[in-house]
């Protein structure tokens, strides 16, 4: 496929990229998530990643920016990206377990809980609220948003929430293997818990099921008034399911091709289910003489942190496909 799937005839004058940071206890169970390398590691991952796109380096902990094969964590793309480009990039704070070591945006909200036997999110219309006031600022100084998320286990509340919508969504994973039955196991608890409380209404669904990414870029998303895309997969879709309950035009949702092409998530056809837009980024991995990148073609990672919007505002801003290339390899081979 080319670069992009779609010619996106846009000139923004001030585009903004920007990534929700969250956690939902989800990702500690073992299984669930391999975005970090312990499941209770996983709670530091956004703000690991988060610190090597604005510094360059993580910091905060002696480890360096790859999975335990070698996969380069999404991170780095997006880093590349932000360099290559020299945009800023911004940050929020949703609701993570640990205080970021980087300048965010706060939004006042706790790491979600365990769907299966209580509220996973008790202040979702709250979070919501303040994401409206996020969305309502961002547009008053951008005309465009790339908006991505970094949420360990972040799969397993889209596909409760989805589910909770009445959507028969699968969802991707950051390991080669997904983990579907553990997946669908807690997807169910939550559902039947859902369903004895008669919970229909999106804010609700996403206080009973939801983590802090999801209020907070629906709020965004119902309050700004520039061009919005959302950066990320199967995390993605579900917001924008949500944004379509809530009676608005969902975003064109933007991904990489790695997620595309996983069969456990089947995202073509949901995405048709939903009625959304998708783009799709193929940054041509498997060529760009990088072992740790090819290893996204056979599904490892996939994609994470915004990293196919980060690749899609490269090339609205006129960035060639050897440039996007040649920027990544330089920002990856830091960390090898």
């Amino acid at each position: 496929m080319p670069f992009i799937s779609e010619n996106i005839q846009i000139k923004p004058r001030n585009p903004l990229f920007c990534s929700i940071l969250a956690n939902t206890i989800f990702s500690t169970f073992p299984g669930v998530s391999g975005a970090g390398p312990g499941p209770e590691e996983t709670l530091y991952t956004p703000i690991l990643d988060s610190e090597l796109i604005i510094t360059g380096n993580i910091v905060s902990m002696p480890v360096k920016p790859n999975t335990p094969t070698g996969c380069p964590t999404p991170a780095t793309i997006t880093r590349a990206m932000m360099n290559l480009t020299g945009l800023k990039p911004l940050f929020i704070n949703a609701g993570l377990k640990f205080k970021p070591v980087i300048p965010v945006l706060d939004a006042l909200g706790n790491c979600s809980g365990d769907s299966r036997i209580e509220p996973s999110l008790p202040d979702a219309e709250g979070l919501f609220q303040r994401g409206k006031w996020i969305g309502d600022f961002f547009s008053q100084i951008s005309d465009m948003l790339v908006l991505g998320e970094c949420v360990p286990g972040g799969t397993t509340t889209a596909l409760c929430v989805a589910r909770a919508l009445g959507y028969e969504m699968r969802v991707s994973s950051s390991f080669s293997k997904n983990p579907v039955k553990l997946k669908e196991e807690i997807a169910a608890r939550t559902l039947d818990r859902l369903k004895l409380k008669r919970v229909t209404e999106p804010i609700q669904i996403m206080k009973e099921a939801g983590d802090p990414m999801m209020p907070v870029a629906t709020g965004i998303a119902s309050s700004y008034k520039g061009k919005l895309f959302l950066a990320g997969g199967t995390q993605m879709m579900a917001v924008a399911a949500l944004i379509k309950r809530m009676g608005k035009i969902p975003p064109a949702v933007v991904t990489t091709s790695y997620v595309r092409d996983d069969p456990s998530a089947d995202i073509i056809r949901t995405s048709r289910n939903i009625g959304i837009d998708m783009i799709y980024i193929d940054p041509g991995f498997e060529n760009i003489g990088i072992p740790g990148l090819a290893r996204y073609c056979i599904g490892e990672v996939k994609e994470g942190m915004g990293a196919g919007g980060a690749l899609m505002l490269a090339s609205i801003l006129a960035k060639s496909e050897e440039e996007i290339r040649d920027a990544i390899r330089t920002t990856v081979g830091l960390y090898i």
